[in-house]
Formats: C-alpha cells, structure tokens, sequence
C-alpha cells in the first residue's frame, strides 16, 4: 500500500473509531430510568394556574427544581391520599435531594377545591406538595396537553359526588422537561432510583 493511501486509511480509521467512541459514550451518558421514560413524547412543564396560597403561577415558576405532578381532588376516597402518602415516604426516603423536588397536586374538581382547601389538604401529607387549581377549561386543557383525562361522576343529590380521573405520575426534569412516567402502584424503590437520578442532571440556566 502507498504511503498516501495507508495515511488517509488511517485517518478514516481513526476518525470512525472516534465516532463510534463518542457514540458509546453519548449511550453510556444516558440515564438508567425504572420507570416510563417519555423524553420526547410529552410536552415540557406549562401551565397558568393559581397555587395553594393563592399566587398565579405558571410552569416556568418551578424551574431549577424536579416536578412530581398528579391529578387528582381533595374529596378523592382512594387513590389520592394513597398516592400522595407514597410521594411523602418517597421523598422523606431521598434524603436531602428531596428539597429540589416539589409535588404538583392538581385539582380536577374546581368547584369544590379552593386555593385555601387545596393549601390544609396537601400540607396534611407533604409540605413540599404545592396544591394547584384553575378554572374548568384550564384544567381540562392541562389534562389534555399530558394525555390525561377526568369525569365528574352525577351528583348523589345531596352535593356530593366523585370525579373518575387518571392515575398516572408525571415527572419533569428541573429544566421542565417531561422525562418519566409512573402509576400509584410502580415500586417506591424504582421511583426514588430514578428520582435521584433526576435531581443529579444539570439544570440549563
């Protein structure tokens, strides 16, 4: 083989090892998740609603820390308190890493949950929960946007009546992107694994 031909032999073949080393690399670099992962398939973190105290808040106001966020109702007989008991254990379990995570508990029954209902309710289980509420059609819109879905149940005639609503977690990264999914009954230890993983990434300023 000519010098020139076996130089530019080389330099092909270096150049495609140094691809194919990058590329194992860039594969090695991505995280390990247990639950759901929904890069790329749901939308960032993005809403205008009105927090527990009160305050207009959007998804933007979250960013820098990782969001659990659910649907669900104050007056939820089951599935709520459960969940939102496993997110409390969950995050008393993360230790430290746990104060760059907030619970974003989202009222699907606005008639009934108020900024000051919604603040005793979530404080009860978790004083990093923030209680979220909005008007029917912002609900709605926030539910469709995630691929979720709620249906207020007939009344019992005396006021009371359930709202059936999809149970599933959303987790977002601190840049606000949607990065995992997960359900009531997914494993405590599969949600802290990948709950530490998440509040390890860098945060895009």
């Amino acid at each position: 083989m000519k010098p020139s031909i076996f130089r530019r032999a080389l330099m092909v073949l270096l150049a495609t090892a140094a691809v194919a080393s990058l590329a194992a690399c860039q594969r090695e670099a991505q995280p390990e998740w247990r639950l759901n992962d929904v890069s790329g398939h749901l939308p960032d973190l993005d809403f205008k609603l009105t927090d527990d105290k009160g305050k207009p808040v959007t998804g933007a106001d979250y960013k820098g820390k990782v969001a659990v966020m659910y649907f669900g109702y104050t007056h939820c007989p089951d599935v709520c308190p459960l969940t939102l008991t496993q997110l409390h254990v969950i995050l008393d379990r993360l230790g430290p890493a746990a104060d760059n995570v907030r619970i974003l508990f989202v009222s699907v029954d606005p008639a009934r949950d108020t900024p000051a209902v919604m603040h005793a309710y979530v404080n009860a289980f978790d004083k990093r929960a923030v209680g979220l509420v909005g008007s029917q059609a912002a609900v709605e819109a926030l539910a469709k946007r995630y691929r979720s879905a709620f249906t207020r149940e007939p009344d019992r005639g005396d006021g009371n009546y359930e709202v059936s609503h999809s149970s599933a977690i959303y987790f977002f990264d601190a840049n606000g992107k949607a990065r995992l999914l997960a359900t009531p009954s997914a494993s405590q230890d599969d949600i802290v694994h990948d709950l530490h993983l998440l509040t390890s990434l860098e945060t895009r300023s």
